[in-house]
């Protein structure tokens, strides 16, 4: 007989436990796992004992294999609480549950769990999502590798490492993704976007209000039309208009006009009156006029302002990328009067006047022109993005190339 250094979770669960002397004193009904280190820590083995649940202290429990099979042993019915501690229960809180392999960006669901004996205590090392997981939970593991071995095919197996796993359901153990290392707020809020339509609508709750608020705006931006419509109506009202104030007004626009205009009144009035306002404006216009594609953050300037004083003013405002494509010039009324590329500021010395690098022969559209007007001369003059005024000239926002490509596949998307 020798200890064993690793095995399966579905390998001991519902197992026999035996005392020193090999008489049967219960069953294993699960494993409790200390969720403070790096990769959960086995601290106790929940017991059926007479039929009543008993958590013990995993340093008396044993696994060998003497033979073919293991054997548990546990030599002391010495108790475990678990009070003080953050732990799991492996069977209830991680065994079926759904997970994100971080590396495929994908979410998953655990068949089965690998466990490490060390010197210092029994690990969670990796879970098994793979076809092996599953069929070895039902005892048919060896049976189908068999059956398959004389057509050179292998059952499918695959261990993600704890390391690359993501939590997304762990009962009691609850959702900690607002620590900083938390993988999913590392991933691309498009593939986070993916991964949140795959859950249900509980989880997909659970997991969206774990996010930071910068990361929330993104994911909710990236993703589809109805499971985004299930979080705004998820979500407590109030919770999700703070969550819209932080986000630009055109983007706040494309969301509310994909719910109920009860709904989106309703949050509209939550949010504070300025943001709600502006938010207003641009969902009057029509879906084929520019101003419904139109952003009202953009950046402009006087002419009369240095280049140094230019970009002072943006290292402070600290403005999205997307927005500094171009800078605009306006007069005192806020009419339109010029462009300036960022190139030509970073090049320009110091001391340069706007005036005196600036492009008055400017391209713009008005919000109530057609979008199509857009593309066009999106294509004709190669720009990043085009001005928007009102028929005064008076600047209202900008359309950025983005915004056109994104319209352009929605648009093929609904025709297909």
């Amino acid at each position: 007989m020798h200890l064993v250094s690793m095995y399966y979770f579905s390998q001991v669960v519902g197992k026999k436990v035996r005392d020193s002397s090999g008489a049967v004193i219960g069953k294993l009904k699960d494993l409790i796992a200390d969720t403070d280190y790096a990769r959960p820590k086995v601290v106790a083995a929940l017991l059926q004992i007479n039929g009543k649940p008993r958590a013990v202290d995993i340093n008396s429990v044993t696994v060998s294999k003497p033979g073919r099979k293991l054997v548990i042993t546990c030599e002391s019915l010495e108790p475990f609480s678990e009070e003080g501690l953050n732990t799991m229960r492996l069977g209830e809180n991680v065994l079926d549950r759904q997970i994100v392999d971080v590396n495929v960006r994908k979410l998953v669901r655990v068949n089965d769990i690998r466990l490490a004996v060390m010197a210092n205590g029994t690990y969670v090392i990796a879970t098994d999502v793979g076809t092996e997981g599953f069929l070895r939970r039902l005892g048919a593991e060896r049976m189908v590798s068999a059956l398959l071995k004389p057509f050179g095919v292998a059952v499918p197996s695959h261990l993600i490492l704890w390391d690359d796993v993501e939590a997304i359901n762990f009962g009691h153990a609850g959702i900690k993704l607002k620590k900083e290392n938390s993988s999913l707020n590392k991933l691309h809020p498009s593939d986070l976007a993916d991964i949140l339509e795959d859950m249900d609508r509980n989880t997909r709750l659970q997991v969206f209000s774990s996010l930071d608020t910068e990361k929330a705006a993104d994911v909710l931006e990236e993703m589809d039309s109805e499971a985004r419509e299930n979080l705004l109506e998820s979500m407590p009202t109030d919770m999700m208009a703070d969550l819209l104030e932080t986000m630009p007004a055109d983007e706040v626009a494309d969301i509310l006009d994909d719910v109920s205009e009860e709904k989106a009144e309703e949050l509209l009035n939550e949010m504070e009156n300025e943001a709600s306002s502006e938010v207003r404006e641009l969902m009057e216009y029509e879906d084929n006029e520019v101003g419904s594609l139109m952003t009202t953050d953009y950046v402009s300037f006087k002419d009369h302002y240095t280049v140094e004083e230019t970009l002072n003013i943006l290292r402070e405002t600290k403005p999205e990328s997307d927005t500094i494509y171009y800078l605009y010039i306006v007069n005192d009324e806020g009419k339109l009067e010029a462009t300036v590329s960022l190139r030509d500021i970073v090049v320009a010395k110091p001391e340069t006047k706007l005036r005196d690098i600036m492009k008055t022969d400017i391209v713009y559209v008005r919000d109530i022109d057609k979008i199509d007007s857009i593309n066009d001369i999106i294509a004709r003059y190669n720009l990043l993005a085009v001005p928007v005024t009102d028929e005064d000239k008076s600047m209202l926002g900008m359309v950025i190339i983005n915004d056109i490509i994104y319209n352009l596949l929605k648009s093929r998307r609904k025709r297909i």
